[in-house]
Protein backbone atom coordinates (compact mmCIF):
# COMPACT_ATOMS: atom_id res chain seq x y z
CA UNK A 1 0.00 0.00 0.00
CA UNK A 2 2.80 2.39 0.93
CA UNK A 3 4.67 1.61 -2.28
CA UNK A 4 1.51 2.31 -4.28
CA UNK A 5 1.01 5.70 -2.62
CA UNK A 6 4.67 6.57 -3.08
CA UNK A 7 4.52 5.61 -6.74
CA UNK A 8 1.37 7.68 -7.28
CA UNK A 9 2.92 10.69 -5.54
CA UNK A 10 6.06 10.36 -7.63
CA UNK A 11 3.99 10.13 -10.81
CA UNK A 12 2.15 13.33 -9.85
CA UNK A 13 5.19 15.37 -8.83
CA UNK A 14 7.82 14.05 -11.22
CA UNK A 15 7.12 16.59 -14.00
CA UNK A 16 7.91 19.47 -11.65
CA UNK A 17 11.37 18.13 -10.80
CA UNK A 18 12.67 19.42 -14.13
CA UNK A 19 14.05 22.95 -14.31
CA UNK A 20 12.04 23.95 -17.37
CA UNK A 21 8.83 22.80 -15.66
CA UNK A 22 9.65 24.81 -12.55
CA UNK A 23 10.21 27.94 -14.64
CA UNK A 24 6.95 27.28 -16.49
CA UNK A 25 5.15 26.92 -13.16
CA UNK A 26 6.54 30.25 -11.93
CA UNK A 27 5.53 32.09 -15.11
CA UNK A 28 2.07 30.51 -15.14
CA UNK A 29 1.49 31.22 -11.45
CA UNK A 30 2.30 34.93 -11.74
CA UNK A 31 0.25 35.26 -14.91
CA UNK A 32 -2.70 33.38 -13.44
CA UNK A 33 -2.89 35.43 -10.25
CA UNK A 34 -2.57 38.82 -11.95
CA UNK A 35 -4.90 37.98 -14.85
CA UNK A 36 -7.39 36.45 -12.42
CA UNK A 37 -7.55 39.63 -10.35
CA UNK A 38 -7.95 41.87 -13.41
CA UNK A 39 -10.59 39.57 -14.93
CA UNK A 40 -12.98 40.36 -12.06
CA UNK A 41 -13.09 44.04 -12.95
CA UNK A 42 -13.20 43.40 -16.70
CA UNK A 43 -16.32 41.28 -16.15
CA UNK A 44 -17.99 43.95 -14.01
CA UNK A 45 -17.08 46.80 -16.37
CA UNK A 46 -18.09 44.83 -19.46
CA UNK A 47 -14.68 45.06 -21.13
CA UNK A 48 -14.39 41.48 -22.34
CA UNK A 49 -14.11 42.68 -25.94
CA UNK A 50 -11.40 45.16 -24.99
CA UNK A 51 -9.31 42.42 -23.41
CA UNK A 52 -9.56 40.38 -26.60
CA UNK A 53 -8.75 43.40 -28.72
CA UNK A 54 -5.66 44.48 -26.79
CA UNK A 55 -4.26 40.95 -26.86
CA UNK A 56 -4.44 40.95 -30.66
CA UNK A 57 -3.28 44.54 -31.12
CA UNK A 58 0.14 43.87 -29.61
CA UNK A 59 1.17 41.71 -32.58
CA UNK A 60 2.59 44.54 -34.76
CA UNK A 61 4.56 45.85 -31.80
CA UNK A 62 6.06 42.41 -31.23
CA UNK A 63 7.10 42.08 -34.88
CA UNK A 64 8.62 45.56 -34.98
CA UNK A 65 10.49 44.79 -31.76
CA UNK A 66 11.98 41.71 -33.40
CA UNK A 67 12.99 43.67 -36.50
CA UNK A 68 14.78 46.42 -34.57
CA UNK A 69 16.28 44.01 -32.04
CA UNK A 70 14.61 45.06 -28.80
CA UNK A 71 12.79 42.77 -26.34
CA UNK A 72 9.36 41.59 -27.47
CA UNK A 73 7.79 42.88 -24.26
CA UNK A 74 8.82 46.46 -25.04
CA UNK A 75 7.21 46.40 -28.47
CA UNK A 76 4.09 44.72 -27.12
CA UNK A 77 3.66 47.27 -24.34
CA UNK A 78 4.13 50.22 -26.70
CA UNK A 79 1.64 48.73 -29.17
CA UNK A 80 -0.93 48.15 -26.43
CA UNK A 81 -0.68 51.73 -25.16
CA UNK A 82 -0.88 53.14 -28.71
CA UNK A 83 -3.89 50.96 -29.48
CA UNK A 84 -5.77 52.04 -26.37
CA UNK A 85 -5.00 55.68 -27.17
CA UNK A 86 -6.31 55.28 -30.73
CA UNK A 87 -9.55 53.78 -29.45
CA UNK A 88 -10.02 56.71 -27.10
CA UNK A 89 -9.37 59.19 -29.92
CA UNK A 90 -11.86 57.52 -32.27
CA UNK A 91 -14.51 57.43 -29.55
CA UNK A 92 -14.02 61.10 -28.66
CA UNK A 93 -13.82 62.47 -32.21
CA UNK A 94 -16.73 60.50 -33.73
CA UNK A 95 -20.26 59.45 -32.79
CA UNK A 96 -19.42 55.76 -33.14
CA UNK A 97 -20.18 53.41 -30.26
CA UNK A 98 -17.31 52.14 -28.15
CA UNK A 99 -17.47 48.56 -29.45
CA UNK A 100 -17.38 49.85 -33.03
CA UNK A 101 -14.22 51.88 -32.47
CA UNK A 102 -12.62 48.92 -30.70
CA UNK A 103 -13.43 46.63 -33.61
CA UNK A 104 -12.02 49.02 -36.20
CA UNK A 105 -8.77 49.89 -34.41
CA UNK A 106 -7.79 46.49 -33.13
CA UNK A 107 -8.66 44.48 -36.23
CA UNK A 108 -6.61 46.95 -38.27
CA UNK A 109 -3.65 46.59 -35.91
CA UNK A 110 -3.87 42.81 -35.90
CA UNK A 111 -4.03 42.80 -39.70
CA UNK A 112 -0.95 45.04 -39.76
CA UNK A 113 0.79 42.53 -37.53
CA UNK A 114 -0.08 39.66 -39.89
CA UNK A 115 1.29 41.62 -42.86
CA UNK A 116 4.51 42.34 -40.97
CA UNK A 117 4.81 38.66 -40.05
CA UNK A 118 4.50 37.69 -43.72
CA UNK A 119 7.42 39.93 -44.73
CA UNK A 120 9.63 39.19 -41.73
CA UNK A 121 12.63 36.95 -42.54
CA UNK A 122 12.16 33.29 -41.67
CA UNK A 123 13.68 31.92 -38.51
CA UNK A 124 11.73 34.18 -36.19
CA UNK A 125 9.85 32.73 -33.24
CA UNK A 126 6.66 34.67 -33.85
CA UNK A 127 4.68 31.44 -33.54
CA UNK A 128 5.65 31.47 -29.89
CA UNK A 129 4.18 34.95 -29.55
CA UNK A 130 0.92 33.86 -31.15
CA UNK A 131 0.50 30.62 -29.21
CA UNK A 132 2.95 30.89 -26.32
CA UNK A 133 5.91 28.74 -25.32
CA UNK A 134 5.48 28.25 -21.61
CA UNK A 135 7.70 25.17 -21.34
CA UNK A 136 10.48 27.09 -23.09
CA UNK A 137 10.47 29.93 -20.55
CA UNK A 138 13.96 31.20 -19.81
CA UNK A 139 15.16 32.82 -16.61
CA UNK A 140 14.87 36.18 -18.35
CA UNK A 141 11.23 35.40 -19.19
CA UNK A 142 10.53 34.58 -15.55
CA UNK A 143 11.98 37.95 -14.49
CA UNK A 144 10.07 39.77 -17.24
CA UNK A 145 6.74 38.23 -16.26
CA UNK A 146 7.41 38.88 -12.58
CA UNK A 147 8.18 42.56 -13.24
CA UNK A 148 5.23 43.26 -15.54
CA UNK A 149 2.83 41.17 -13.50
CA UNK A 150 4.04 42.59 -10.21
CA UNK A 151 3.64 46.19 -11.36
CA UNK A 152 0.14 45.48 -12.67
CA UNK A 153 -0.89 43.76 -9.43
CA UNK A 154 0.46 46.53 -7.21
CA UNK A 155 -1.28 49.21 -9.30
CA UNK A 156 -4.61 47.37 -9.16
CA UNK A 157 -4.44 46.70 -5.43
CA UNK A 158 -3.51 50.31 -4.63
CA UNK A 159 -6.52 51.58 -6.62
CA UNK A 160 -8.83 48.69 -5.71
CA UNK A 161 -11.46 50.81 -3.99
CA UNK A 162 -11.68 53.40 -6.78
CA UNK A 163 -11.70 50.77 -9.53
CA UNK A 164 -14.50 48.84 -7.81
CA UNK A 165 -16.59 51.95 -7.25
CA UNK A 166 -16.13 53.03 -10.87
CA UNK A 167 -16.92 49.53 -12.16
CA UNK A 168 -20.25 49.41 -10.34
CA UNK A 169 -21.40 53.02 -10.80
CA UNK A 170 -19.25 55.55 -12.65
CA UNK A 171 -21.67 58.43 -11.96
CA UNK A 172 -21.61 57.80 -8.22
CA UNK A 173 -17.83 57.48 -8.33
CA UNK A 174 -17.56 60.94 -9.91
CA UNK A 175 -19.98 62.39 -7.36
CA UNK A 176 -17.79 61.30 -4.44
CA UNK A 177 -14.64 62.74 -5.98
CA UNK A 178 -13.12 59.76 -7.78
CA UNK A 179 -11.18 60.81 -10.87
CA UNK A 180 -12.81 58.33 -13.20
CA UNK A 181 -10.59 59.25 -16.13
CA UNK A 182 -7.49 58.35 -14.12
CA UNK A 183 -9.14 55.14 -12.94
CA UNK A 184 -9.98 54.17 -16.52
CA UNK A 185 -6.38 54.67 -17.61
CA UNK A 186 -5.19 52.71 -14.58
CA UNK A 187 -7.25 49.72 -15.67
CA UNK A 188 -6.09 50.10 -19.27
CA UNK A 189 -2.45 50.24 -18.16
CA UNK A 190 -2.94 47.15 -16.02
CA UNK A 191 -4.59 45.43 -18.98
CA UNK A 192 -1.64 46.22 -21.23
CA UNK A 193 0.84 44.94 -18.63
CA UNK A 194 -1.11 41.72 -18.06
CA UNK A 195 -1.39 41.06 -21.79
CA UNK A 196 2.37 41.45 -22.17
CA UNK A 197 3.02 39.18 -19.18
CA UNK A 198 0.55 36.55 -20.43
CA UNK A 199 2.11 36.28 -23.89
CA UNK A 200 4.82 33.97 -22.57
CA UNK A 201 2.24 31.62 -21.07
CA UNK A 202 -0.49 31.31 -23.69
CA UNK A 203 0.38 33.67 -26.55
CA UNK A 204 -1.65 36.60 -27.84
CA UNK A 205 -4.37 34.35 -29.30
CA UNK A 206 -5.41 32.79 -25.98
CA UNK A 207 -4.73 35.70 -23.62
CA UNK A 208 -8.41 36.65 -23.65
CA UNK A 209 -9.29 33.36 -21.93
CA UNK A 210 -6.92 34.21 -19.07
CA UNK A 211 -8.54 37.65 -18.80
CA UNK A 212 -12.18 36.55 -18.87
CA UNK A 213 -12.78 32.94 -17.79
CA UNK A 214 -11.53 33.17 -14.16
CA UNK A 215 -13.61 36.28 -13.46
CA UNK A 216 -16.67 34.80 -15.16
CA UNK A 217 -16.32 31.63 -13.09
CA UNK A 218 -16.02 33.63 -9.87
CA UNK A 219 -19.05 35.75 -10.81
CA UNK A 220 -21.20 32.63 -11.10
CA UNK A 221 -20.23 31.72 -7.54
CA UNK A 222 -20.55 35.11 -5.85
CA UNK A 223 -21.32 38.75 -6.58
CA UNK A 224 -19.20 40.10 -3.72
CA UNK A 225 -16.13 41.69 -5.25
CA UNK A 226 -13.94 40.76 -2.29
CA UNK A 227 -14.73 37.08 -2.73
CA UNK A 228 -14.37 37.32 -6.49
CA UNK A 229 -10.86 38.72 -6.07
CA UNK A 230 -9.96 35.56 -4.16
CA UNK A 231 -11.84 32.95 -6.20
CA UNK A 232 -10.77 34.13 -9.68
CA UNK A 233 -6.98 34.02 -9.08
CA UNK A 234 -7.38 30.68 -7.31
CA UNK A 235 -9.30 29.22 -10.26
CA UNK A 236 -6.71 30.60 -12.69
CA UNK A 237 -3.78 29.23 -10.67
CA UNK A 238 -5.24 25.74 -10.19
CA UNK A 239 -6.13 25.60 -13.89
CA UNK A 240 -2.60 26.64 -14.83
CA UNK A 241 -0.94 24.01 -12.65
CA UNK A 242 -3.30 21.30 -13.90
CA UNK A 243 -2.86 22.45 -17.50
CA UNK A 244 0.93 22.37 -17.29
CA UNK A 245 0.89 18.89 -15.77
CA UNK A 246 -1.59 17.53 -18.33
CA UNK A 247 0.30 19.04 -21.25
CA UNK A 248 3.49 17.36 -20.04
CA UNK A 249 1.84 13.97 -19.66
CA UNK A 250 -0.15 14.17 -22.90
CA UNK A 251 2.53 15.97 -24.94
CA UNK A 252 0.13 18.66 -26.18
CA UNK A 253 0.06 22.47 -26.30
CA UNK A 254 0.56 23.91 -22.82
CA UNK A 255 -1.27 27.19 -23.38
CA UNK A 256 -4.20 25.46 -25.05
CA UNK A 257 -4.43 22.90 -22.25
CA UNK A 258 -4.49 25.61 -19.57
CA UNK A 259 -7.33 27.37 -21.35
CA UNK A 260 -9.25 24.11 -21.78
CA UNK A 261 -8.93 23.35 -18.06
CA UNK A 262 -10.26 26.83 -17.27
CA UNK A 263 -13.18 26.22 -19.63
CA UNK A 264 -13.86 22.86 -17.94
CA UNK A 265 -13.92 24.51 -14.50
CA UNK A 266 -16.30 27.18 -15.81
CA UNK A 267 -18.57 24.49 -17.28
CA UNK A 268 -18.71 22.60 -13.98
CA UNK A 269 -19.55 25.78 -12.05
CA UNK A 270 -22.12 26.83 -14.66
CA UNK A 271 -23.75 23.41 -14.42
CA UNK A 272 -23.48 22.63 -10.70
CA UNK A 273 -22.72 25.94 -8.99
CA UNK A 274 -24.98 26.61 -5.99
CA UNK A 275 -25.94 30.16 -6.98
CA UNK A 276 -26.53 30.06 -10.74
CA UNK A 277 -25.82 26.45 -11.71
CA UNK A 278 -28.25 24.94 -14.20
CA UNK A 279 -28.95 21.84 -12.11
CA UNK A 280 -29.52 23.60 -8.73
CA UNK A 281 -31.65 26.24 -10.48
CA UNK A 282 -33.83 23.56 -12.08
CA UNK A 283 -34.18 21.79 -8.72
CA UNK A 284 -35.21 25.02 -6.97
CA UNK A 285 -37.81 25.71 -9.65
CA UNK A 286 -39.28 22.24 -9.29
CA UNK A 287 -39.47 22.63 -5.53
CA UNK A 288 -41.18 26.02 -5.79
CA UNK A 289 -43.65 24.61 -8.30
CA UNK A 290 -44.34 21.60 -6.07
CA UNK A 291 -45.13 23.88 -3.11
CA UNK A 292 -47.79 25.75 -5.08
CA UNK A 293 -51.21 24.12 -4.49
CA UNK A 294 -52.48 22.36 -7.60
CA UNK A 295 -49.47 23.36 -9.69
CA UNK A 296 -47.98 20.80 -12.04
CA UNK A 297 -44.31 20.07 -11.62
CA UNK A 298 -42.54 21.38 -14.75
CA UNK A 299 -40.20 19.19 -16.73
CA UNK A 300 -36.55 19.61 -15.90
CA UNK A 301 -34.81 22.02 -18.22
CA UNK A 302 -31.46 23.64 -18.59
CA UNK A 303 -32.84 27.14 -18.52
CA UNK A 304 -30.57 30.09 -17.99
CA UNK A 305 -31.00 31.54 -14.48
CA UNK A 306 -32.59 34.93 -14.02
CA UNK A 307 -29.76 37.48 -14.26
CA UNK A 308 -31.27 39.40 -11.37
Amino acid sequence: MTDTLTGALTWLTEPFTFGFMQRALLVASVTAVVAGVLSCWLILIGWALLGDAVSHAVLPGVVVAYIVGVPFAVGALVAAVVAVGLVGTVRERTTLRGDTSIGIVFTALFALGLVLVSVTPSGTNLQEILFGNLLGSSRAAVVQVAVFGGVALVVMLLRRRDITLWAFDAAHARSVGVRTGAVRWTVLLALALVVVASMQAVGVILVVAMLITPGATAYLLTQRIGRMLVIAPLVAWVSSVAGIWLSFRLDVSTGGTIVLVQAAVFTVVWTLGPREGLVPTAVRRRRRAARRPGAAVPAASGGVPDPA
